[in-house]
C-alpha cells in the first residue's frame, strides 16, 4: 500500500484517495503489539522523538503555574509542531515495515521535508482546536468560581466544593468530546498525509469517515490511547518515554490497516 513520496520533486501527482477497510478487535491488538515490536526494534528513535512531548509536558505544567498569556501562547504553539515528531515515528516504522535500513538523517530529512507539504496545516487546525480549549477553561473557571480565583493559588479543598467540582464535570465532558473529535481528525490522518500526496482536508475527512466506519473499534482505540497516556503522564510524563513511540508505532500500524488501495 505504502508509495513514500520522494522528497526531491516538488510537484508530485495526487495519490488515490484510499478506501476504507473494516478493522476488527484483533487487528486493533495486532497493531499494538507490533508497536511494541517496533519501539523495541529501535527504542533510540522512541525516546528521542518522545522527549518533545516529555519537555512540552513539563513546560506546560511550568507555565500553568505562571500567567495565562504564557499559557495560551505556548498552547497555541505547540499543536503546530507537535505532529512533526509523530511523523518521525511513522516514518520509523514504515522502514521496519519495508526492510529499510533505520539511517538518523534519512528518518530527520523525511520529518524536516513534512514542513513543505500538507502537515502544517493540520498543526494550525490543532492550534485552533487548542485556542479554543484554553479559552473555554479559563472562562468557566471564571464563571463559577470567580475571576479572582484565576490570581490565587489553589488546593485540592479549593476544588472539593459544589462549585469546584460543577466545573470539573463541564470541563471534563467537553474535553472529553474535542478530545475525541482530535482523535477522529488526526488518528488516520497524520499518517495518510506522511504516507501519501493527498490534500489535509481529504486526509481529514477519510479520518473522520474511518471512525465513523469502525465506531467500535476506534472508540476503543481512544480509550486505550486516553488510559495509556493518563497512566504515563502521573509520574511527571516520564512514563510518555515508553507510551508515546509504542502508541506512534501502533497507530502507523493501524492505519495501514484501516485504509488500502482502491482497485483501478
Amino acid at each position: 500500500m505504502t508509495d513514500q513520496p520522494s522528497y526531491d520533486a516538488e510537484d508530485l501527482a495526487p495519490s488515490p484517495i484510499p478506501e476504507i477497510a473494516h478493522v476488527t478487535l484483533h487487528e486493533l491488538w495486532t497493531s499494538l503489539k507490533m508497536g511494541l515490536w517496533d519501539f523495541r526494534r529501535a527504542p533510540l528513535f522512541g525516546l528521542v522523538f518522545s522527549a518533545f512531548y516529555v519537555v512540552a509536558g513539563l513546560v506546560l505544567l511550568w507555565l500553568g503555574a505562571s500567567t495565562f498569556l504564557w499559557t495560551l501562547a505556548f498552547a497555541l504553539g505547540f499543536p503546530l509542531i507537535a505532529p512533526f515528531a509523530a511523523v518521525g515515528l511513522y516514518e520509523v516504522s514504515r522502514r521496519i515495515e519495508a526492510d529499510e535500513g533505520l539511517d538518523w538523517g534519512e528518518v530527520m530529512s523525511v520529518v524536516w521535508q513534512e514542513r513543505r507539504r500538507q502537515l502544517p496545516w493540520i498543526g494550525v487546525i490543532l492550534a485552533i482546536i487548542f485556542l479554543f480549549w484554553s479559552f473555554f477553561a479559563h472562562m468557566t473557571f471564571a464563571l463559577i468560581m470567580g475571576v479572582a480565583s484565576l490570581n490565587v493559588p489553589h488546593s485540592w479543598e479549593f476544588y472539593a466544593t459544589p462549585e469546584g467540582l460543577m466545573m470539573a464535570a463541564i470541563q471534563a465532558a467537553v474535553g472529553a468530546g474535542v478530545a475525541f473529535l482530535v482523535f477522529g481528525l488526526t488518528v488516520v490522518a497524520i499518517p495518510l498525509l506522511v504516507d501519501k500526496e493527498i490534500d489535509f482536508v481529504t486526509a481529514m475527512l477519510v479520518s473522520l469517515e474511518t471512525v465513523a466506519k469502525n465506531k467500535l473499534v476506534m472508540f476503543i482505540w481512544a480509550v486505550v490511547v486516553a488510559g495509556l497516556l493518563l497512566a504515563a503522564m502521573v509520574p511527571v510524563f516520564l512514563g510518555l518515554f515508553v507510551a508515546l513511540p509504542v502508541l506512534g508505532h501502533a497507530t502507523w500500524h493501524l492505519y495501514r490497516r484501516a485504509l488500502y488501495e482502491p482497485v483501478a
